[in-house]
């Protein structure tokens, strides 16, 4: 059954349907999720193709492992970005994507565009094209009750946009269940671009796997181990919120637009524990072991009534801190806005930040904004994301994203804090050196999933390091020395992790104890049939990485891209855990030739002949 997956071209222009099977040669080249998807997405892929015209595909891409074993159910949704104008890629959890694999696919591949509001019917094998403009305006949650209550099955499972998809805010995510989002990159525009409300999911063929006494085995072995690592305990306790009082603590988290980087004491009141009156559970993805995620309700107070899943690390980051708002009843109310509207917590919280920071020098004013922008004011956080979802007045340039640049005076540029046209995320790189080149080099603009090696955080003794990453690597988190490696190592480990399904908590991205290649190997054997070294492996996190990189170089990236915005270079942090922290432009680049060569690629960023054909890229 897991070979036997298939993928399914959708026109909606046409309203055709064509499955076809997964070449075996695919499988062993890209093993599927985020690997197939590219794949797919570099056939069509050119500087010239605009991410809102029809011929844009998006491409929904389940893990190979996906629905077979508990270590995550992921998809990966890919298309060229409308938020960069590059690579867009986006990776969601929840029950989306166990579903697609019980109804008989691994892939969708959707181009075209409706003339009216339509959504995707997949069952058992069987897709079809209905009519979704009852549905249009309804936000995420809305949609999914309303197709649930039409189709009378409560066990459909729905990935759908809400009015900013439909409006085209460049950001606009894609969601699934209560929080789960295909949030950065913009693929929720995409599909809005389609006038495609939603794709619902409804499967119940039998997963079959290879050998399931002993996958049982590997897997209870494994999963043993995992649970009984800190990381894993500590996550299914508090939930990735645990992450802001480290950032906190060493001085790397965002506050105003980084132009600080830790709130001190202060930040007890945004830290997981605080948390704790508002939540009524914890809850986990398909499958999976580690119940990670909240599940609150606020019972009182000027939100009484809001009831949702998180919010997470990364929102209360980018809604809170970042914005300058410590009040985190008015971050989980606005995150629960961006998740009912479809946008994405991190780049809504960016721009808005972005533009608070312009309000603050005098760039912008009132007669522009509508209303003052002041840090920390909730009430301005929340009438900004209402009027970006509906691109009404000043919300409406903001919905552009970075794109808004052309509209700004020349001088906003600068505070806009972005990377191939991508704005960096809840953190301040200028402590932690890893850290700065994976967002550097990110094949999708700034971005923390891709790459970043969280270990670095842990300070492991050098010959742990040496061990894990196969070279000498400093243990100083400041320090320049070996992250190059680390970046290469994780941004190879990460695309095999998306390939496979798993989610990346679970893997050795926040303990060195978690699996990777070897385990990769014997699960993917004992669920498959195909027998895969971890060597293997590791060449096809490359192969994927690369083909990312060469489609980048066809829309111009090079090395002068791989950059960090002025500040982290010209401006120490002024106080705080890491104050006088900056980027050395020696050390950065010293970084990033170790990183090129490890790749492969030459001094200017673009991958060498003889690697393309190693990788089987040259043709």
């Amino acid at each position: 059954m897991v070979l036997s997956r298939k993928i399914a071209y959708i026109n909606l222009s046409d309203a055709s349907v064509r499955i076809s099977p997964v070449p075996s040669d695919l499988r062993r080249k890209f093993l599927g999720g985020r690997g197939i998807n590219m794949h797919l997405l570099s056939k069509v892929y050119s500087q010239e193709l605009d991410p809102f015209s029809p011929e844009n595909p998006l491409i929904f891409g389940a893990g190979l492992l996906t629905g077979t074993i508990g270590f995550g159910s992921r998809v990966n949704i890919t298309a060229k970005s409308p938020e960069s104008g590059h690579l867009g890629d986006s990776n969601m959890g929840g029950d989306f994507g166990a579903e697609l694999v019980k109804a008989g696919f691994g892939h969708l591949v959707i181009t075209g565009k409706s003339r009216r509001p339509v959504y995707l019917m997949v069952k058992n094998k069987q897709i079809e094209i209905r009519d979704a403009g009852t549905w249009k305006e309804l936000d995420t949650v809305e949609t999914q009750r309303a197709i649930r209550q039409a189709l009378r099955d409560e066990k459909i499972q729905i990935a759908c946009i809400g009015p900013a998809g439909e409006n085209l805010v460049r950001y606009a995510a894609i969601r699934t269940g209560l929080k789960n989002s295909a949030g950065r990159t913009g693929m929720g525009a995409v599909m809005g671009s389609k006038n495609l409300k939603a794709v619902a999911v409804r499967g119940t063929l039998d997963i079959t796997i290879s050998d399931p006494n002993n996958c049982l085995k590997a897997y209870r072995l494994q999963l043993k181990k995992l649970m009984e690592t800190k990381w894993v305990q500590a996550l299914g306790k508090y939930g990735t919120p645990l992450l802001f009082q480290y950032a906190n603590a060493m001085g790397f988290l965002s506050i105003r637009n980084n132009q600080s980087t830790s709130i001190g004491d202060q930040g007890y009141a945004l830290e997981a524990e605080a948390l704790e009156p508002y939540s009524t559970g914890m809850l986990s993805c398909f499958g999976c072991p580690a119940h990670c995620r909240h599940r609150y309700s606020l019972t009182e107070g000027r939100y009484k009534g809001t009831k949702g899943e998180g919010p997470e690390y990364a929102s209360i980051g980018s809604l809170g801190t970042k914005l300058g708002n410590l009040d985190l009843e008015n971050i989980i109310y606005a995150t629960e806005l961006c998740n009912r509207y479809g946008m994405d917590t991190i780049s809504t919280g960016s721009y808005i930040a972005w533009a608070m920071e312009l309000y603050q020098r005098g760039i912008i004013d009132r007669g522009m904004t509508e209303t003052p922008l002041h840090w920390g004011d909730g009430k301005a956080i929340l009438q900004l994301i209402h009027r970006i979802a509906h691109r009404k007045g000043f919300g409406s340039i903001l919905a552009e994203g970075a794109f808004a640049k052309k509209i700004f005076k020349e001088l906003s540029r600068d505070y806009l804090l972005d990377i191939k046209n991508f704005p960096i995320e809840m953190t301040d790189e200028r402590l932690p050196k890893s850290f700065a080149l994976g967002m550097a080099t990110s094949t999708r603009g700034a971005c923390h999933m891709r790459s970043r090696p969280s270990l670095d955080v842990l300070g492991l003794p050098e010959e742990v390091l040496k061990k894990i990453y196969g070279g000498p690597v400093s243990s100083q988190f400041s320090s320049y020395s070996g992250k190059g490696r680390m970046v290469w190592w994780h941004e190879l480990l990460n695309a095999v992790c998306d390939s496979l399904g798993f989610c990346r908590f679970l893997t050795v991205f926040s303990s060195p104890h978690a699996p990777q290649y070897q385990q990769f190997s014997k699960l993917i054997g004992l669920s498959t049939g195909l027998a895969m070294t971890p060597r293997e492996l590791k060449i096809i996190g490359e192969r994927i990485y690369t083909l990312e990189r060469m489609m980048l170089v066809r829309d111009g990236i090079s090395r002068k891209d791989d950059t960090l915005p002025k500040r982290y270079f010209e401006t120490p942090i002024p106080a705080g855990p890491a104050k006088g922290e900056v980027i050395s432009s020696e050390g950065f680049d010293g970084m990033l030739d170790e990183y090129y060569r490890l790749h492969g690629w030459d001094k200017n960023g673009i991958p060498k002949r003889e690697s393309l054909k190693k990788l089987g890229l040259s043709g």
